[in-house]
């Protein structure tokens, strides 16, 4: 259960971004999302990597081997086929199949290569979350222009790269590396690849010290200390369970918005925000076998 807690606590992390980024930024026109995003990677990769520096040998010796290189070029290309998608589709839908498509592609990969079936209660669960993001984030929708097919692939594309570099995190550190080298690995790499779209994006606004607050915190908060909440939960909790749970980033982001940015929910969204509340309590409730288990560990 403390593992569901944590990947909660990363998911209430990651909802803050956008309420940061606009608080600071809003003002600032001229500052592109991919810029404000590459940041927050190269930031948030380059502080995880100093901080897990003594343990990061053990993850890059971890089975198996050469994973995590695969998975930092997923995490890397995951920011790029995101913000593509929303260039094409828009930002509701863009965010609804990218976070709406992760938890399918990871039960899938799941059970591909751990042959691990989805229980019954989880996809029932993550079926109700799912719809719930749909109607928060389309029912809160402005305008009603076409939608790209291009843009919905690279939308799903996203979904399955989240899904890769996150199952291969929760593979890795059940081989026995410490949870926070893994990601330091990770995005400390994915920083690396990073970086060059960073300098062409343009780095002007971080001269500014509204700027360079937000993208510290971006890096600082909202991805290094985040990710090393979520691969603390990704010790004990299903992986499947654990990016279900992270559908809490978005209810979190709209509370954050009406709470802060003086926002305002549309009764739609207020329902898609009960309906993803269901599902996120119903699949972090332990099992039967879990709570057996927990008994039998005390005992």
């Amino acid at each position: 259960m403390r593992g569901a807690w944590a990947v909660v606590a990363a998911a209430v992390l990651w909802g803050t971004a956008g309420a940061a980024g606009m608080l600071a930024l809003g003002a600032d026109s001229t500052v592109a999302p991919v810029s404000l995003a590459a940041a927050r990677l190269v930031i948030g990769g380059l502080v995880l990597a100093l901080a897990t520096g003594p343990f990061l040998a053990s993850a890059v010796n971890a089975r198996p081997r050469g994973a995590l290189v695969l998975a930092a070029l997923a995490v890397a290309g995951y920011q790029l086929a995101y913000f593509a998608a929303v260039d094409r589709t828009g930002v509701a839908v863009g965010t609804m199949v990218s976070l709406g498509s992760g938890p399918v592609f990871t039960g899938a990969l799941a059970w591909l290569i751990d042959r691990k079936r989805p229980a019954l209660r989880w996809a029932a669960a993550t079926a109700l979350a799912v719809a719930g993001c749909a109607v928060l984030v389309l029912g809160g929708a402005r305008g009603g222009g076409q939608v790209e097919v291009s843009g919905v692939l690279l939308a799903l594309l996203g979904g399955f790269l989240y899904a890769f570099y996150t199952v291969t995190a929760a593979r890795v550190i059940a081989a026995g590396a410490p949870s926070g080298a893994v990601m330091g690995v990770m995005f400390g790499c994915a920083a690396v690849v990073m970086l060059p779209i960073l300098l062409w994006s343009g780095v002007g606004w971080l001269t500014t010290p509204g700027g360079l607050l937000v993208a510290l915190y971006l890096g600082c908060v909202t991805t290094a200390l985040s990710y090393i909440l979520y691969g603390v939960g990704l010790r004990t909790t299903p992986v499947a369970t654990a990016v279900t749970l992270t559908l809490a980033e978005p209810a979190v982001a709209s509370l954050l918005g009406v709470a802060v940015l003086g926002e305002r929910l549309s009764p739609v969204s207020t329902a898609g925000l009960a309906l993803l509340a269901a599902g996120l309590i119903m699949v972090a409730l332990p099992t039967r076998t879990a709570d057996r288990q927990a008994a039998q560990s005390s005992s």
